[in-house]
């Protein structure tokens, strides 16, 4: 019997990069296999429900939970796993800010679920068939887990100890996070596990961007030929750097992308699409009324882009929905 900490992955609503990020740890996955016993990471090794509900309350050292909140077999593992846990790391984006899942939030769940089972362009489904959280199928009773209304980050559900930001958090971060925690040296309950400075503060070509920056208009990555040299915002590319945290190692950056605010807000900022909308406003060639609509209007999807990972952390939180729909949480 092992007596090293114990501790668990687990996976909500999310695409599964987090878990790959743990992969990605390379041969520091040795150091982390190592200094801890593994005891529930069912993405990755065959442990059941009933594993966890066996383990005595308090018994994990940590749970790193990834995925925003949207069925009801999320929140009752959310439960589960914040009891059995003495620390709970809520682990990248989704879980942190409500990540890409989040987006569903601007519909009804009806909505999501005709796009999904009834119009896609590659869905065949002639009887219009949906799922149904119960169903009697040769006189047994099968059930699945029910959705939401409303998308939820971590948070929002359970209490959460730390923050590992990121779509996915780099394995510099993770591999941190979990010594820090062996080694009981982490900062204050509620902290983000990064550092609180924007990304602009850590950008490579931060020297290049002019101190007061003046577009006429925005544009897309695919619509011009970028300076790899240059600050993206100055080459009329709309990059949430200034709005976003630090910490990442600026991978897009370096790849000529810009950045798309994953590892969400500093402490300083209460809604990171409030703030990347302010930024850009002071960006903004001109005065007149139209002329400003016409440059804003050169943004695609401004809230996907606006709030593409926190749209359920914001102060927005979601489309109201339509009259006589009740929202969970």
């Amino acid at each position: 019997m092992t007596d090293k900490p114990k501790v668990a992955f687990y996976w909500c609503a999310s695409c599964g990069g987090c878990e790959e990020a743990v992969v990605d740890l390379a041969e520091k996955v040795l150091d982390v296999v190592a200094a801890v016993d593994i005891v529930f990471w069912p993405v990755a090794l065959d442990f059941k429900r009933r594993d966890v509900e066996a383990m005595a309350d308090g018994s994990l050292a940590a749970a790193f939970l990834n995925g925003a909140i949207r069925s009801t077999e999320q929140e009752e593992m959310v439960h589960l796993l914040r009891r059995k846990a003495q620390t709970v790391v809520s682990f990248g984006s989704c879980s942190q800010l409500g990540g890409i899942p989040g987006l569903a939030n601007l519909f009804d769940l009806d909505g999501v679920l005709a796009s999904a089972y009834l119009e896609s362009p590659s869905t065949v489904n002639p009887d219009g068939m949906l799922p149904h959280p119960s169903s009697a199928v040769d006189g047994y009773r099968l059930t699945i887990p029910r959705l939401y209304e409303t998308v939820r980050s971590l948070d929002q559900v359970i209490d959460v100890d730390y923050y590992l930001p990121g779509c996915a958090p780099t394995p510099a971060l993770i591999a941190n996070a979990v010594m820090a925690l062996l080694a009981g040296t982490l900062p204050p309950k509620g902290s983000v596990l990064a550092p609180d400075v924007a990304l602009c503060d850590e950008c490579p070509r931060k020297k290049s961007k002019p101190e007061q920056l003046s577009l006429g208009a925005f544009k897309r990555p695919s619509e011009v030929k970028l300076n790899e040299e240059e600050c993206l915002l100055a080459q009329g590319v709309l990059c949430l750097g200034a709005a976003t945290r630090g910490g990442c190692e600026a991978p897009c950056i370096k790849g000529n992308m810009p950045c798309t605010g994953c590892f969400g807000p500093t402490s300083r900022v209460k809604d990171q699409g409030a703030k990347a909308l302010s930024a850009i406003a002071s960006m903004v060639e001109s005065n007149d009324a139209a002329e400003i609509e016409r440059i804003l209007s050169s943004i695609p999807d401004p809230v996907g882009t606006l709030y593409r990972y926190s749209l359920p952390a914001s102060l927005l939180r979601r489309r109201r929905p339509a009259a006589g729909v009740a929202t969970k949480g």
